[in-house]
């Protein structure tokens, strides 16, 4: 068995689509290594906040650096709701498969979602089974960089060796290989060799794979092979048991009632959420004082401010059946005419645009549908805009007159 290989056979069968294709030196084994990804740091507030610690995944090669996990970013940790419980369902099945069905796994949504916590938690579970597992996590600018260093160094086989003797590779934000062909290129046969040997992959990205212009159609074709999942930014009740349990772990204890008030105003993403809830401990922790209502509205003072100013659905409701003379009731309605159905699209693509309201919000606000129906609508208008003219600029003037 290779080194570092899953233990009792948990390497999963080859893919069949890459099994074809694959070539005797995409299938060569070695080692290179990564460099250490750490998290940005601090806020001067929060300095008296611990850092969550990081699991060093040491690896040797012809360029020495450190992969890391984050420790914390477990499934335990992890705050389920419906607008992740897909991508999370998935993540644990693959940590008792990997390389097994939902080979490669594609998770896109927004920023601060929680992907790169469920790759940190494979990961992390992974590792649990078999401590000598060579799982490896990295930004996919630190793919390229890695690629170039090897063109410098005329290093490029240790590069080929090392990424397709992994047993694990998890790459952040993919949307980077964007543009960069040769570094696709070397994606390309780097996927394909590990497909074949059955080790995981599991990419993150900003969009859905389809959406990611200046990315190769082979690749974009190839991510869709296993499971694509979409994370969507969290519901009320979700943020409420999110801030509750990130209060857990600071050892804070937080009113539910102040939770619920945070969860109310803060709506884009977890990220925000923890960023609100630091500030809030630490002003607390400054001044003395216990967390209650006053403190958070003094804490978030700001924040607060901000989010007043910023659009809402029953005024984008408004203003895009004013612009297509039609009344809001209609936008509500079960009708499907083109008269209706379209300015409605057009209203949740600019409520998803605009607002941090997450997709079943959205599809509550709009007489309450699904968030597929909100999602449907979002790709709709963006495909219509590229080859409507007239859509493109209804939307242009829309979102002027929304934000101006």
């Amino acid at each position: 068995m290779p080194v570092g290989a899953f233990s009792h056979g948990l390497r999963g069968t080859p893919h069949p689509a890459v099994a074809e294709e694959a070539t005797a030196d995409q299938m060569t084994t070695g080692e290179l290594a990564l460099t250490d990804l750490r998290s940005p740091a601090m806020n001067e507030m929060t300095r008296s906040i611990p850092e969550p610690p990081v699991r060093q995944v040491e690896v040797e090669g012809a360029i020495k650096h450190g992969s890391s996990l984050n420790r914390n970013f477990t499934f335990k940790s992890f705050v389920e709701g419906k607008s992740n419980q897909l991508g999370l369902a998935a993540a644990q099945q693959i940590s008792d498969n990997p390389g097994g069905a939902y080979n490669p796994l594609f998770i896109y949504g927004g920023v601060g979602l929680g992907k790169t916590h469920l790759m940190h938690a494979v990961g992390n579970a992974l590792l649990v089974r078999n401590p000598n597992a060579k799982v490896v996590y990295l930004h996919s600018e630190r793919f390229v960089a890695d690629m170039v260093k090897a063109l410098q160094l005329n290093a490029i086989s240790d590069f080929k060796r090392y990424y397709r003797s992994v047993d694990a590779l998890l790459i952040d934000d993919i949307q980077f290989f964007a543009g960069k062909e040769r570094s696709q290129e070397e994606f390309f046969h780097t996927f394909n060799a590990l497909l074949e040997g059955g080790q995981q992959i599991i990419l993150t990205c900003d969009r859905y794979p389809k959406e990611i212009d200046g990315l190769e159609e082979r690749l974009k074709s190839r991510f869709g092979w296993g499971l694509t999942v979409a994370v969507e930014p969290p519901e009320l009740e979700t943020r409420v048991a999110i801030l509750m349990k990130k209060a857990e772990q600071f050892g804070v204890e937080l009113p539910h009632d102040s939770a619920f008030f945070i969860a109310q105003r803060i709506r884009s993403n977890v990220r925000e959420l923890e960023g609100a809830l630091r500030r809030v401990i630490a002003n607390a922790q400054f001044t003395g004082r216990a967390i209650d209502d006053v403190l958070v509205r003094e804490a978030l003072k700001d924040l607060l401010a901000l989010q007043d100013r910023l659009v809402s659905v029953d005024n984008i409701q408004r203003v895009v059946a004013e612009y297509y003379k039609i009344k809001v009731a209609d936008l509500l309605s079960k009708r499907r005419s083109r008269s209706v159905a379209r300015p409605r699209q057009v209203a949740m693509s600019l409520a998803k645009e605009l607002t941090n309201h997450s997709l079943p919000e959205i599809g509550d606000a709009f007489g309450g549908r699904d968030h597929t129906t909100v999602l449907h609508a979002c790709r709709k208008i963006r495909e219509l805009q590229e080859s409507d003219a007239d859509i493109r600029e209804d939307v242009k003037l829309l979102t002027r007159s929304l934000t101006t």
